[in-house]
């Protein structure tokens, strides 16, 4: 079968399209046959070297996507040859075929496509997490989203939306901001741009209920911004890492500061499933739009990569096998 692989760190150009061995499957996997595979900066930290590798090349990327059940292991039950599953922390995706554990296995129900099954596995239930177990939204809160024109950043400004929130976005271009706006945010300002004074104005003075802060070197203006009583949602740290953090000035404040991991809360298919079937009823319902920035060929994957690290991308980029 075809596969984008590497045999060395670096950068897109060590991508490459080869033949490799189809996957043999245990009992309790499941042989599918990809049809959109999402690709995230995680793939891009595992080329680079950032990321552990077990085994000896040639190395695969991957841990996201969608496609149709070949075969089915002995012990695999619920399952059969033709459905359509997602799936989400499973290595070795950019492949034309992927050998899925069943307690991985997420079952696409109809009305959703494979592109949007594999656009929302890690992005989409992160989102989900984030809205509802780090901080529940409700009604009436105002919601601060670092990088909301980015995947998950455009899933939280409409999830808030979605639950009454008023939701600010942060954006580092003029045509990032209108992908935000367009997400639903009511205001978006540009980092450059004295965002703190911004939205401390906005909210005439008084702060914003919850940040979810993604940047890592904003952690202290995010607190800036936050109301007396209000909460911090650290889940990345896409500029570098944060400065340590005081807890007196929580104490005195009275803020909270939590942070979140996808792996934390996937930690059972019965966890996977219920959170993915609800993550798929709000996109049927309409209350969160799936969107796909661009698609490439699984044989184009170094140029996937050398987008997604240009970041201009606005929403989710697919390779197609």
């Amino acid at each position: 079968m075809k596969a984008l692989c590497f045999d060395k760190f670096g950068g897109p150009d060590v991508l490459y399209y080869g033949d490799i061995p189809e996957p043999s499957i245990q009992d309790n996997e499941i042989l599918l046959e990809t049809k959109a595979i999402g690709l995230n900066f995680a793939d891009v930290y595992r080329r680079k070297g950032n990321y552990h590798l077990e085994g000896k090349p040639p190395y695969i990327p991957g841990y996201e996507g969608a496609g149709v059940v070949k075969a089915v292991g002995a012990s695999v039950s619920g399952i059969a040859v033709g459905d359509r599953i997602a799936f989400a922390d499973v290595p070795y995706a950019n492949a034309e075929l992927v050998a899925v554990p069943e307690e991985k296995a997420v079952p696409i129900p109809e009305g959703i496509s494979f592109e949007q099954a594999a656009s929302l596995m890690l992005q989409g239930l992160t989102a989900q997490y984030l809205m509802f177990d780090s901080y529940k939204v409700k009604a009436g809160d105002i919601v601060l989203v670092h990088a909301a024109a980015g995947g998950v950043g455009q899933y939280l400004v409409q999830i808030a939306k979605s639950l009454g929130a008023t939701v600010i976005g942060l954006t580092s271009s003029e045509e990032k901001q209108a992908a935000a706006s367009n997400a639903g945010a009511d205001k978006v300002f540009l980092y450059g741009d004295h965002w703190t004074e911004k939205v401390l104005e906005f909210t005439q003075q008084q702060g914003v209920d919850v940040v979810y802060e993604s940047v890592g070197t904003t952690i202290m203006d995010s607190f800036e911004v936050t109301r007396i009583k209000g909460t911090v949602v650290f889940f990345g740290m896409a500029a570098g890492d944060p400065v340590h953090i005081d807890p007196r000035m929580l104490m005195d404040t009275s803020k909270t500061l939590t942070g979140g991991d996808l792996w934390n809360y996937l930690v059972s298919k019965e966890e996977r499933l219920n959170r993915s079937e609800a993550l798929f009823e709000m996109v049927k319902k309409g209350d969160i739009k799936v969107n796909i920035d661009s698609t490439f060929k699984l044989s184009e994957g170094n140029k996937a990569h050398a987008y997604l690290e240009s970041r201009k991308s606005k929403g989710k980029i697919l390779l197609i096998p």
